[in-house]
């Protein structure tokens, strides 16, 4: 009998595509969900989760990722404003969706700004590895 993935679904949201590439064949090599959906901006980020949202009367949470990597450094939507866009989303989609930062930033008032949004569970260095998801238990 296949053993349950922890996940579904997981998105990664950042602008370098090799940066999706690489955290995509880690979190693939991992075993530890059915899909991933990729996206270089929030903005296509934030549509993809409210048309979501519009079928979901219909599916439940079906389709929406229980785990979200988001970068902080991206132009027209950085990672801040993802979250404050996030915000606005329905409460069911908000308690569903677990959010780590995953980013470059070393600053450390990027970290203590992360942690003032309730959805971050966690703030990663990238890149991801195969350590830092075992350990995530968010």
């Amino acid at each position: 009998m296949a053993t349950q993935k922890p996940y579904k679904a997981i998105m990664l949201i950042d602008d370098n595509e090799i940066d999706n590439l690489i955290n995509q064949k880690i979190i693939e090599a991992a075993n530890i969900c059915d899909y991933i959906f990729t996206h270089t901006g929030g903005k296509s980020a934030i549509e993809f989760l409210r048309n979501i949202e519009k079928i979901a009367p219909i599916t439940g949470n079906q389709g929406l990722p229980e785990l979200i990597f988001l970068d902080i450094d991206m132009p027209l939507m950085d990672g801040f404003q993802f979250l404050d866009e996030f915000e606005t989303l329905s409460s069911a989609t908000k308690e569903y969706c677990k959010i780590v930062m995953l980013t470059s930033s070393i600053n450390p008032q990027d970290m203590s700004k992360s942690k003032k949004y309730q959805y971050v569970k966690k703030y990663l260095n990238k890149p991801l590895s195969p350590e830092s998801l075992k350990s995530l238990n968010v």
